[in-house]
């Protein structure tokens, strides 16, 4: 307990703590990486402090530190940004260091950390570090723990990392607004010996989801649950990473939720251990097995897994959380006969498709007109034709060939013979029924509409 108490009184003892920077203090800060591309970026080996396996992330990348009297220095730029959801479509967001989310931050436990803060908004910010261990100046709460940090001034943060894990780092000012623009990232703590909890691949991502209105570019922010396009760090399929592996490897999968509600994430091919949550790691002896594991707002998961030789489809088991472009008036159509009604209303609007008729896997098939900067429900082809899938989907991509360090996509998996499902051409004969107990020319079902007496009593 005492150590406790001495490290929250040393933790921050800077110079600069976490307030603004003077101009002396900027003129040696360490220089703010920038990087544009919604393409995964392998992060290097540390080439300084102590060694750790980086994480990969999806559709993303880490930030790189200098260190300095053997402090590890970041710095974050949080700034308005165009973010590529996926091919045909991108979104006016804010974010960090020229993209949303931000790069994850990758140190080690018991590393003392210095992140400089610049902020390029059009408002004030701060960051708050999600479930890290720090003194409460450094706790990121615009007006109770910190002022705020105005437009185009740089805070600095310090302290020191107590535990591993991973964690998130998000704005705790104008919180509803700047996370519904894309405010967010990766905060991961390795442990302090580079062999514990090793695993062979290990990837992150975040989970988001905006209202993005067809054919317009910037997030809506007083939606509350009524999103139409859910993402893995602000990309939808078909515009995410596969997760590549060799077959034996071990794998682990760092998911954090920073949306709205929940999210079921599904995995199939090889079941999986619940690693780690919020609150840390989880010891050998208390893991359990699942294929889905829920992920509440604001909540981590760590999965690990062998892999298995395969295309596994991953994605959250909400089935509106796989599509896109969503619209939430959109009537069932289906077995409604609209030939007729849609050739009287293509002469009016020549482009005009009817949809729905037999469910909406058509969508999934078809080329129709949409708007400008717009992405289709459902997209992305497979080998056998179209996947129908958009939102929170991607594929573990597991191959027996696989070199170590290589997550470029392999392409499609060539099954072994056999284990293919395919199409059965012999014979077919009519199935049995059961007997109904009332006869096929018996009474219908009689619908009676409630008269006037039937009505409730006013309140």
């Amino acid at each position: 307990m005492n150590n406790r108490r001495h490290f929250f009184k040393t933790a921050g003892a800077s110079v600069l703590g976490a307030a603004v920077v003077s101009r002396v203090g900027a003129a040696s800060l360490p220089e703010a990486a920038v990087q544009t591309s919604a393409s995964m970026q392998i992060p290097p080996t540390p080439p300084n402090g102590r060694p750790f396996q980086p994480m990969v992330t999806l559709n993303g990348w880490s930030l790189p530190w200098r260190m300095k009297d053997g402090v590890k220095e970041f710095h974050l730029v949080a700034e308005p940004v165009l973010r590529e959801i996926a091919p045909g479509m991108n979104a006016r967001l804010w974010g960090y260091n020229g993209q949303s989310p931000g790069p994850t931050i990758e140190a080690v436990e018991g590393d003392r950390v210095r992140i400089f803060v610049t902020n390029k908004l059009p408002e004030v910010t701060t960051v708050h570090w999600h479930g890290l261990l720090l003194p409460s100046g450094m706790d990121g709460v615009a007006g109770l723990t910190q002022p705020p940090i105005g437009v185009g001034k740089t805070f600095v943060y310090e302290f020191v990392l107590q535990r591993s894990g991973t964690f998130m780092y998000h704005p705790h000012a104008d919180e509803m607004v700047q996370m519904a623009m894309g405010m967010m990232g990766m905060f991961i703590v390795h442990p302090k010996d580079p062999r514990a909890l090793r695993v062979d691949r290990d990837f992150g991502f975040l989970l988001n989801a905006y209202d993005i209105q067809p054919g317009s570019t910037t997030p809506r922010v007083n939606t509350m649950l009524d999103f139409n396009l859910w993402t893995w760090n602000s990309r939808a399929f078909p515009g995410t990473d596969p997760l590549v592996a060799r077959t034996g490897d071990r794998v682990r999968i760092r998911v954090g939720n920073l949306t709205m509600t929940n999210h079921p994430i599904h995995m199939h091919g090889p079941h999986f251990e619940v690693t780690g949550t919020d609150g840390g790691w989880v010891r050998p002896s208390a893991r359990w097995p699942e294929v889905t594991t829920d992920i509440g707002v604001g909540q981590m998961r760590c999965i690990e897994f062998d892999a298995l030789a395969g295309d596994w489809a991953i994605h959250c088991h909400k089935s509106h959380h796989t599509m896109n472009a969503m619209g939430h008036g959109v009537p069932n159509m289906i077995g409604v006969k609209q030939q007729d009604l849609a050739e009287r209303i293509a002469r009016l609007i020549p482009d005009y498709m009817p949809m729905g008729e037999k469910g909406m896997h058509e969508m999934a098939e078809m080329e129709m007109p949409l708007p400008d900067n717009t992405l289709p429900m459902m997209t992305g082809q497979g080998p056998f034709g179209p996947i129908g899938m958009g939102g929170m989907f991607s594929v573990v991509k597991v191959r027996d060939q696989q070199a170590p360090g290589d997550y470029r996509d392999p392409g499609p998996y060539a099954h072994p013979p056999g284990t293919l499902a395919h199409e059965y051409t012999g014979p077919l004969t009519e199935a049995p029924r059961a007997r109904t107990t009332t006869p096929h020319n018996g009474p219908s079902v009689q619908v009676r509409k409630p008269g006037p007496q039937h009505q409730h009593p006013s309140h």
